[in-house]
C-alpha cells in the first residue's frame, strides 16, 4: 500500500476541515426572543418612567412611593415565565417527537424546524422503502421478467412469458454470477422473515439469483474472492477478483454509464463481441426506458484476466470488459410519503431530491410521488453543477429542480446558496461526506438506521426510521411550538391591561380615585396566579390548520401589531372594565360616596380584593381564549387540556389563600369577600368566551369567503 497523504490533508480530514469551518449561529428563535426581551425592557422601562413622572409631578406622590409604584408597573410588563414556557413548550415537543421516529440534539432546533421552507432529502431510503426488486433483467438480445416483491424468494424469472432454466441461459447465467460474487451482502432467514443484511442493490441480486435457481453456495466454492475493488461514489461502480481453477476474472457491477466507459465488448448468445457504437446507443437507449419507468438500474460487466497479474489497481483492471446487461429494480415509495408531500406543499414547503441516482430516474421518482410535476422540472447532473456559477445555480434554485449524479460533498454548496436567498434549509444525509451540508443546514437530519456516526454527530436531528414524513412531522411541531409561545405571550399580556388602567385612572384623577390595585396585588398576578395556566398552555396540541399556511417570514416577530392590539384592545379592554367594574360596585355599595374616594378602611380594601379577584377571573377566560386562534373552543373542548384545568384551578386556590389566609391579606391588603361575589366572580369568564368566539365565528367566515 502506497500513502501519499495523512491526517488534514487525506479526503476526511478535508471533511472534517469543511465541517469545522461551519461556525455555530444562533437560531431563529435565539434571535426572536432576544429581540421580544429588547422589546418587552424598552415597553417596561419607559412604562415605569412615564408613571414615576406622573406620580410625582401630577399627583404630588412622596418620590419613595412613585419610585415603588413605577417599579410595579414596570415587573408588571415584563413576561417573568416566558422562559419557563419556551423551555417548557421545546421539551415536550422533542418528547412529542421522539415518539414520531424523530430524535431531536438540540432544544432549539425544535422552533428551527417550523420555519423550514426547503427540504433538500435524498431519494433512496427516505422518500423511498430502500428495498429494491429486480422486476427486469435485460441483455442486448432479450429481456427477462421475475416476479415477487421484497427479500422472500418467492417468485419465478420467465422469458416470453415461460419459465427459463438458468442452464439454458448462458448470458443471463453470468449476469447472476458476476451480480451475487461481486457482492458483500446477505439474506437471513429468521422466524418465517428474511432479513437484508447489507446493500439493498445487492439484496436485490442475491433473491434474483435465489428466484433463478442459482446455486450460489457451489459458485462461490467454485469462484473463491481473491480481491476487491469497493464501490465510491466517484466511480459508481464496484470490483472483484475471482480464481476459478487455473482462470482469473474481475467481475465488475455499477452504474450503466460509469461500467460502459469500461467496456470494449459485449456478451452475445456466450460469444464476445466488439461494443461499436450502434450497440451503446442500445444499452444507454434501453437505460433511459428503465428510467422513465421510475427503475434502478444496475449494469454489468467481467473480463479474464491475465493469470500472472499480481496488482489489482482501479487502472490495470477495469478496462476493456465485457458488456453482459442490466437489471432494473423497483424501489416503492415509503408509505404515506405522498401525503407528506401533499401536506408539505400546502405549506409552502419546497422539496429538492439530491440524489446520487440517474436523472430520468430521480425525475420519474419525483413525478410519482408529487415532489414536481408540470413542463418546468430542470434536472441538474453533478457535472453540470459543478460547471455552474453561484448566479447561475441560485437562478435554477428558483424554479422545481433535481439534482442527479450529485457527490454528497455538492449538498454543502446547494444549501449554502439556498440559505443566501434566504431560506431556511433543512438536509438529508447519512454518509461521512454529508457531514458538511448537514452542519451547514439549518436542520441537519441524519439517518438513524443507515446513517455513519459522523452523520449523526454533525446533524440536529435523527430520523430513527429513515422516513420522510418523520420531517414533515417534526416541522409540524415545531410550527406548533411556536404557535404555543405566541399563545403564551397573548395570554400574559392581556393581563397588564387592566393592571395598568387602575393606575391609569388613579394619575388622571390626581389621586381622587386611589389605586383600585396595589403594587403587591399586581406582583401577585404576575407572579402567582397567571403563572400556571400560563405554563399550561405550551401543552396545547397542534391545531388545524397549521400546516396549510406557509413558514412565519424572518422579519415576522413574536411580538406584532396584531398581538398587541389583541391583547391589550380585546382581551385587555375587556378585563379592564370588569375589573374596575368590580372596584365601583363596591365603593357605592353603601351609597355614592363622597370624592375622593376613601384610599383605606374596610371599603377600599373590600373594592381591591375584587378587583383583583375579577381580574383572575377574567384571565380564566383569556386562559381558554388563547388555546386557539381561530377554531372554535367548543369544537377542540374545554376539557382537552388537563394541564390548562390545573392551571385554573391553581389560579383560583392560590386567590382563595390570598384573601383568606390572615398573614397573605397582611402582605397583599385583601380581605373576605362574601359568598355572593364569589358566584358573581364565576360568571366573568362566560362573556368574555362568548365574546371571543364570536369574534373567531366571523373571523373564520371571512376567511372560507376568500
Amino acid at each position: 500500500m502506497l500513502v501519499t497523504q495523512t491526517g488534514m490533508k487525506t479526503e476526511f480530514g478535508q471533511i472534517a476541515s469543511l465541517t469545522g469551518s461551519v461556525a455555530a449561529t444562533p437560531s431563529p428563535l435565539e434571535k426572536e426572543l432576544n429581540v421580544l426581551t429588547k422589546q418587552l425592557s424598552l415597553i417596561a422601562i419607559v412604562i415605569g418612567v412615564i408613571f414615576f413622572l406622573a406620580a410625582v409631578f401630577f399627583v404630588k406622590n412622596p418620590v419613595v412611593e412613585s419610585f415603588i409604584f413605577a417599579l410595579g408597573m414596570m415587573v408588571a410588563f415584563i413576561p417573568e415565565g416566558l422562559l419557563p414556557t419556551v423551555t417548557l413548550s421545546l421539551a415536550l415537543a422533542v418528547q412529542t417527537m421522539a415518539k414520531k421516529n424523530a430524535l431531536v440534539k438540540h432544544l432549539n432546533s425544535v422552533e428551527t424546524l417550523g420555519e423550514t421552507s426547503v427540504i433538500c432529502s435524498d431519494k433512496t431510503g427516505t422518500l423511498t422503502k430502500n428495498q429494491m426488486t429486480v422486476e427486469k433483467v435485460w441483455l442486448p438480445y432479450a429481456q427477462y421478467e421475475v416476479s415477487g416483491t421484497g427479500y422472500t424468494p418467492n417468485g419465478i424469472v420467465t422469458k416470453d412469458s415461460m419459465r427459463i432454466e438458468l442452464a439454458k441461459e448462458k448470458d443471463l447465467l453470468q449476469l447472476i454470477r458476476i451480480g451475487t460474487l461481486d457482492n458483500d451482502s446477505a439474506i437471513q432467514q429468521t422466524d418465517q422473515e428474511y432479513q437484508l443484511v447489507g446493500s439493498p442493490d445487492e439484496g436485490s441480486l442475491l433473491i434474483l439469483a435465489d428466484k433463478a435457481d442459482y446455486a450460489l453456495a457451489e459458485e462461490k466454492e467454485r469462484y473463491q474472492r481473491l480481491s476487491e475493488l469497493p464501490f465510491d461514489s466517484k466511480r459508481k461502480r464496484m470490483s472483484t477478483i475471482h480464481q476459478q481453477q487455473n482462470d482469473r476474472f474481475i467481475f465488475t457491477k455499477g452504474g450503466i454509464t460509469e461500467v460502459l466507459e469500461c467496456c470494449t465488448y459485449f456478451l452475445l448468445n456466450g460469444e464476445i463481441k466488439p461494443l461499436d457504437d450502434v450497440r451503446k446507443k442500445q444499452i444507454l437507449d434501453q437505460n433511459d426506458i428503465f428510467a422513465k419507468e421510475g427503475l434502478r438500474k444496475l449494469a454489468f460487466a467481467y473480463r479474464r484476466l491475465n493469470p500472472d497479474e499480481t496488482e489489482y489497481s482501479i487502472e490495470k483492471t477495469e478496462n476493456q470488459l465485457v458488456f453482459v446487461g442490466i437489471t432494473a429494480s423497483q424501489d416503492p415509495p415509503r408509505e404515506n410519503v405522498i401525503e407528506a408531500i401533499k401536506k408539505c406543499h400546502a405549506a409552502s414547503i419546497r422539496i429538492i431530491m439530491v440524489t446520487g441516482d440517474y436523472g430520468l430516474t430521480a425525475e420519474s421518482i419525483a413525478r410519482k410521488i408529487g415532489i414536481v410535476e408540470g413542463d418546468d422540472v430542470r434536472v441538474v447532473t453533478g457535472d453540470q453543477l459543478s460547471a455552474m456559477s453561484d448566479d447561475e445555480l441560485k437562478e435554477n434554485l428558483t424554479h422545481q429542480i433535481i439534482f442527479a449524479r450529485v457527490a454528497p460533498e455538492q449538498k454543502y454548496r446547494i444549501v449554502s446558496l439556498l440559505q443566501s436567498l434566504g431560506e431556511i434549509v433543512a438536509s438529508t444525509g447519512d454518509g461521512v461526506n454529508d457531514a458538511p451540508a448537514l452542519k451547514k443546514a439549518d436542520i441537519g437530519v441524519a439517518m438513524g438506521v443507515t446513517g455513519t456516526d459522523v452523520a449523526k454527530e454533525a446533524a440536529d436531528m435523527i430520523l430513527t426510521d429513515d422516513n420522510f414524513t418523520s420531517i414533515v412531522n417534526a416541522i409540524e411541531e415545531g410550527r406548533t411550538v411556536y404557535n404555543n409561545i405566541r399563545k403564551f405571550l397573548l395570554y400574559i399580556l392581556n393581563s397588564n391591561m387592566p393592571e395598568a388602567f387602575p393606575s391609569i385612572l388613579f394619575l388622571l384623577s390626581r389621586g381622587m380615585i386611589p389605586l383600585p390595585l396595589t403594587v403587591m396585588q399586581i406582583l401577585s398576578i404576575d407572579l402567582g396566579t397567571d403563572m400556571l395556566p400560563a405554563l399550561s398552555l405550551a401543552t396545547e396540541k397542534t391545531e388545524p390548520g397549521m400546516m396549510n399556511k406557509p413558514p412565519r417570514k424572518r422579519t415576522d416577530h413574536l411580538l406584532t401589531k396584531k398581538l398587541i392590539w389583541k391583547a391589550f384592545g380585546w382581551y385587555g379592554l375587556m378585563a379592564s372594565v370588569i375589573s374596575i367594574g368590580a372596584y365601583f360596585v363596591i365603593n357605592y355599595s353603601d351609597g355614592w360616596p363622597t370624592v375622593p374616594l376613601a384610599s383605606t378602611g374596610k371599603t377600599y380594601v373590600m373594592a381591591t380584593t375584587m378587583t383583583l379577584a375579577a381580574i383572575v377571573f377574567s384571565q380564566i377566560g383569556a386562559v381558554f381564549n388563547c388555546r386557539t386562534e381561530k377554531e372554535s373552543l367548543f369544537k377542540i373542548g374545554f376539557f382537552s387540556n388537563k394541564r390548562v384545568l390545573l392551571g385554573i384551578l391553581f389560579e383560583i386556590c392560590l386567590l382563595a389563600a390570598l384573601i383568606n389566609i390572615p398573614f397573605l391579606q397582611d402582605a397583599f391588603s385583601t380581605t373576605n369577600i362574601p359568598l355572593i361575589a364569589w358566584f358573581g366572580l364565576a360568571l366573568i369568564p362566560i362573556p368574555i368566551i362568548l365574546l371571543e368566539e364570536l369574534r373567531k365565528a366571523i373571523l373564520r367566515h371571512r376567511t372560507s369567503v376568500k
